[in-house]
């Protein structure tokens, strides 16, 4: 398949936020009707409108972007903290919002003499943050299940992200200390948006415009 240079290629994250993001981009215009249909394609386009989205891991759409295989895409706030991907980040859609967050037992009690152990997959959030307080700390890297660790004494708390807390409250876990929120940010490949500004601007501001009127 050959591909139009003036094709604006969108990343959206699998699953409900990628959904709700698309229904944003349908109203602003860049509608394609085939992204609806019940098949498991990954790639949609409509050559009227000049867009093409693909369906991609949430956790890999900065690297698409990133890398230039999308112009632009929709990814969570805790993964361009995490990974600090070379985009440029061009608005807060204020929609798949939560927040990273410490949690541990409840009643766990911190002692600043000895050294904490956190379990997360941010490992590079998590780092940060408590340099940032002068902590010393242990990292233990955990793909899944993250609640857990504390229970079985693999560490005192970990960081990871909270929405509702549920999950949270049925393993007698609490959020102690908020780190940061997060929500669903667009960004844009630097070359491609210096090429494709003509598309990729009006789109932005339909974007701005959607998100402000929902607030």
């Amino acid at each position: 398949m050959k591909f139009l240079k003036t094709m604006l290629n969108v990343a959206l994250p699998k699953g409900r936020l990628g959904e709700r993001v698309y229904s944003m981009f349908e109203k602003a215009g860049f509608e394609c009707p085939a992204i609806k249909e019940n098949n498991r394609k990954l790639i949609f386009e409509n050559k009227e409108k000049n867009v093409r989205y693909f369906w991609v891991k949430p956790s890999d759409v900065a690297i698409y972007v990133e890398r230039g295989a999308a112009d632009i895409g929709v990814a969570g706030k805790d993964i361009l903290l995490e990974y600090s991907p070379d985009v440029y980040e061009l608005l807060d859609l204020d929609t798949g919002k939560c927040k990273m967050a410490v949690a541990a037992k409840k009643d766990f009690r911190d002692n600043p003499e000895k050294t904490l152990r956190v379990a997360t997959k941010f490992i590079n959030i998590t780092k940060n943050y408590y340099a940032s307080k002068g902590r010393d700390i242990d990292i233990i890297h955990l793909n899944g299940s993250i609640e857990i660790a504390p229970i079985l004494d693999l560490s005192d708390v970990i960081v990871d992200i909270v929405e509702t807390g549920t999950t949270l409250k049925e393993n007698n876990l609490e959020v102690i200390e908020s780190i940061v929120p997060i929500s669903a940010r667009v960004i844009a490949n630097k070359s491609g948006f210096k090429f494709k500004s003509e598309l990729i601007e009006p789109l932005i501001q339909s974007l701005a415009k959607q998100t402000e009127d929902n607030k």
